[in-house]
């Protein structure tokens, strides 16, 4: 094969302690996933460049997190130091060229990068629930609200939309109830706590318009490069959970917008999810399955997914088996539970005669990884203890201006800074509500005067009332023109009645 179907990795050790052979990773298998472990301090973060480079090199735009700010350095040229060269030189890297590859800078909060937003529709009544912690059966009022805000027409896209909406299910909960199942305002209630908390957390930032368009990650640049966007991770790792939820929420709308390619050249995106573990820690069931779910299936749309991990037990067997390519730094074996990690991580790779894997994990050497990569056919190759090459771009962070500086002559600079309030379920059960309440003051205004008639004193402007007998209605003080008045109404009616009875009497005896 050429060399422009692969990404150089390194080289790996022969017995001899020399490297010799190439290690790469082929491009037609690059969205077969894959799995980055050890130690801390061991390399993890240069083989993530390493990989994104490449890929960014062959064309593929690439998505990763900034946990610790390090792999900025990725937009700026790197430095040729002494033990870089050295590095390049022993892996027989030549040219080694140093170069900046082309980035998007993201942030949730806006400080580091471009606003990165997703509406509460997108995100989903599954992910929110996890976001938010909630119990089985405030997870079952978060989806019943979906349910009516679907079929009611309310637009759900930033917190307070959602807010207003448990405002209003609570005020219908008998109703809904009957429709539904039982919604108690109590859970209403602890799910608008759960927001609150969310809320404090930044949540605000996050949940709105404009929200992040699929195709503003997956750029390539007017050479060909693929751009890589980097998310600015290291506030963001102060609530875990939203961190865990938003990388799951952006695999799963990439999962829901793509269409089918099968396997082709070379990958369309490719996908970096760094501290892996926090997406499985504590995750019920349907979680797991729906990450199961979009990690196999993905790959038929072009996307690969790479997980990086302390340890290869933190992500469940059945996305493990998943993961094709695998990077192993090394990893220590002091208590039962590294033992037994060691052991998992050296059960995966397909055996060399020349080495025991087990203990070669445990005596790796900084920037050493053990590599077994998909071959021709798919097959996994044998693994390697390889030497990885140095990085193109710089091995550190960005000083603030520099950030600052590709920030504004981003591809997408001005499209997401300002933050859009659109009418949606908010603004229109503001209006129901107030219509609602001038329809109820016209009724009662209606009801009162069809109740209330013209009193004498009112026609003859009489005076003061005063209540009626048991707090009734107020009894009408007479006056004397009104007391006068009925005086001769009753005189005549007396006169008239006796007239009358008289007659009709009268013509009874002349007959």
């Amino acid at each position: 094969m050429a060399a422009d179907d692969r990404i150089f990795l390194g080289a790996s050790r022969k017995p001899d302690d020399s490297y010799q052979q190439a290690e790469a990773l082929l491009l037609k298998y690059g969205n077969r996933h894959g799995l980055i472990t050890g130690a801390t301090g061991t390399g993890k973060t240069v083989t993530l460049q390493v990989l994104a480079e490449g890929f960014s090199r062959a064309g593929v735009p690439v998505f990763c997190a900034d946990i610790k700010g390090d792999l900025s350095g990725i937009g700026a040229k790197g430095e040729a130091k002494d033990f870089l060269v050295k590095r390049a030189a022993d892996v027989k890297l030549d040219p080694y060229d140093l170069d900046a590859s082309p980035v998007i800078f993201w942030d949730i909060f806006g400080e580091q990068g471009h606003p990165i937003r997703a509406t509460i529709s997108e995100m989903g009544p599954l992910l929110l629930s996890r976001l938010m912690n909630l119990t089985d059966a405030q997870e079952g009022i978060m989806n019943i609200a979906f349910k009516i805000a679907d079929e009611e027409g309310l637009l759900l896209l930033d917190m307070k939309d959602l807010q207003s909406l448990l405002v209003n299910i609570a005020e219908r909960a008998e109703e809904i109830s009957a429709r539904y199942g039982n919604v108690t305002k109590p859970s209403v209630g602890a799910i608008q706590r759960s927001l609150l908390v969310l809320e404090q957390q930044g949540g605000t930032k996050f949940f709105g318009e404009p929200a992040l368009k699929i195709a503003d990650i997956m750029r390539t640049n007017t050479n060909g490069r693929g751009v890589v966007s980097v998310l600015a991770a290291d506030k963001l790792m102060m609530n875990p959970r939203l961190y865990s939820t938003f990388l799951l929420w952006l695999l799963s709308e990439l999962f829901e917008e793509l269409p089918e390619i099968g396997d082709p050249e070379k990958p369309r995106l490719v996908f970096f999810f760094d501290e892996a573990h926090l997406l499985f820690n504590e995750a019920p069931k349907a979680l797991l399955d729906r990450v199961e779910q979009v990690v196999r299936l993905i790959r038929s749309k072009g996307v690969g997914v790479y997980f990086i991990s302390q340890n290869p037990l933190d992500v469940p067997e059945t996305v493990l088996a998943q993961l094709g390519n695998r990077l192993q730094h090394a990893l220590r074996a002091y208590t039962p539970r590294e033992q037994n990690a060691v052991k998992t991580a050296a059960d995966t790779f397909r055996p060399n005669p020349d080495f025991n894997t087990f203990a070669a994990i445990t005596n790796l050497a900084t920037g050493e990884a053990l590599v077994s990569t998909l071959a021709d056919k798919g097959v996994p190759s044998v693994v390697q203890r390889t030497l990885i090459r140095p990085p193109s771009g710089r091995i550190g962070p960005l000083t603030p201006d520099e950030r600052q500086k590709l920030i504004t002559g981003s591809p997408v600079a001005g499209q997401y800074d300002t933050m859009v309030d659109r009418e949606s379920a908010y603004e229109i059960l503001q209006k129901k509500a107030a219509q609602t309440q001038t329809e109820a003051e016209a009724a009662k205004e209606q009801e009162a005067d069809s109740t209330s008639g013209w009193s004498l004193p009112d026609i003859l402007g009489g005076g003061s009332s005063k209540p009626g007998p048991r707090g009734g209605q107020p009894r009408a003080r007479q006056t004397v023109a009104e007391a006068a008045m009925k005086s001769v109404v009753r005189s005549v009616g007396s006169s008239l009645g006796r007239a009358l009875v008289r007659g009709i009497l009268g013509s009874l005896s002349r007959r």
